[in-house]
């Protein structure tokens, strides 16, 4: 008598929320590393568990293309359906421009991250975090995601980008609006997009020292709406993984006895903390996706042609075959896929850029808020009930009010 196959995974549900490593470790035992799943409207897809495999999916291009053009199920997916923000079709942005066309808005991106003063970033952090907190440090008690992780790194970026600092609390509601997914998304993108092509005129007529004005200097003829769309695509990649880096970082430092030095003096542990949580905790899980341009076998499965595959970063850096003892690969080890591989990973100047905000945001708090701790206990916090992106809901703390600071722009 044969076993029956096992069925395809939901991709949603509380175990993403709960212990969605478990979860990666029963699909490999029942499926391998390439396991079926099914999305929103039983939409099938497969999800890539294997660290050599998604190193092998990412590194071919011309098998495993960003082109969402080749799905095979477009068919069948209405126009209200959920992850079209996330899966789209036809979209002028660089998260679906392939081959030469991709690698040259990949280069303008990075030519103007890299031109961002690293000193310049960090005092931008360092006066935003001190704002922030200056809002709270008074009242003893905090939720550190709410009040602090999810406004900081969009403030930054806003900056640097070319807005004023007048229109970031704006900018960081719009864009905490379209995340959350409510009545507010729609607006939210509205006004991202109306704010975005403002900047872009505006600085078509005045540039200045940002990364807008340098991305319409450069010479290899990107239109107004593909770096509008560039730069929108940068600012929502840029903001909520970086916020779930620190809000996860800060979960890891205040819960594990481990860190508790570098709560008490000490720096050397924030960076160490914020390498364990890209390997065991990372803000982006699975990412959507690449599509087969042909038929082809990928982990002992046939994959047909214009079929979904979707990364399992999280699964991967988790991989049993190459991590025989948790938190061994850790440490200095940057060998995850938290930013992704191949040529679509996430650009090395923006990576940097995401550090340099989330290690300025906590080094800030920690040093304002010395004797920060939890409110409650650690088994009460709760993560919000996505497979994409892993971050809490609420990080409640205490410590012993002190001052504002007074931060001026």
């Amino acid at each position: 008598m044969t076993t029956p196959e096992p069925q395809p995974v939901y991709l949603g549900g509380p175990r993403f929320q709960s212990d969605p490593a478990a979860l990666y470790r029963e699909m490999r035992r029942d499926h391998g590393v390439v396991a079926p799943v099914v999305l929103d409207g039983d939409i099938p897809a497969w999800l890539v568990l294997g660290y050599r495999e998604l190193h092998q999916v990412t590194s071919d291009p011309q098998l495993f293309s960003r082109d969402s053009d080749l799905w095979n199920q477009w068919d069948r997916i209405p126009a209200d359906w959920p992850l079209l923000p996330m899966i789209g079709r036809k979209q002028p942005s660089i998260l679906y421009t392939v081959g030469e066309r991709h690698r040259e808005r990949a280069a303008v991106i990075s030519d103007a991250l890299e031109s961002v003063d690293p000193f310049e970033l960090r005092g931008h952090a360092e006066r935003f975090a001190d704002e922030l907190i200056d809002g709270f440090c008074g009242k003893g008690t905090c939720d550190i995601v709410g009040e602090y992780a999810m406004l900081l790194p969009l403030r930054v970026l806003a900056r640097i980008y070319g807005f004023s600092d007048e229109q970031g609390p704006g900018l960081v509601t719009a864009m905490n609006d379209m995340i959350n997914g409510r009545e507010g998304a729609l607006d939210g993108q509205r006004h991202l997009a109306e704010s975005m092509y403002a900047l872009l005129a505006a600085k078509a007529a005045a540039p200045g020292p940002d990364v807008a004005s340098r991305m319409l200097a450069n010479t290899a003829g990107f239109t107004v709406d593909e770096i509008a769309q560039d730069l929108m695509v940068m600012m929502a990649a840029g903001h909520q993984p970086t916020a779930d880096w620190i809000g996860n970082s800060l979960r890891l430092m205040l819960t594990d006895d481990r860190f508790a030095a570098s709560l008490a003096g000490g720096r050397h542990s924030v960076g160490e903390a914020m390498n364990e949580v890209l390997w065991e905790d990372t803000p982006t899980q699975n990412v959507a996706g690449r599509w087969t341009t042909r038929d082809t076998h990928l982990g002992g499965r046939r994959i047909g042609s214009g079929d979904l595959v979707l990364l399992g970063l999280a699964a991967a850096n988790g991989d049993p075959h190459v991590r025989t003892e948790t938190g061994a690969l850790t440490g200095g080890n940057n060998a995850f896929f938290s930013f992704g591989h191949g040529e679509h990973r996430c650009p090395f100047p923006a990576q940097e850029v995401a550090e340099v905000i989330a290690r300025t945001g906590i080094e800030v708090l920690l040093d304002r808020l010395p004797d920060v701790d939890l409110a409650g206990p650690a088994a009460g916090l709760t993560r919000r009930p996505s497979p994409w992106l892993r971050g809490l809901t609420a990080l409640p703390v205490t410590y012993t009010p002190t001052p504002a600071l007074g931060a001026t722009p």
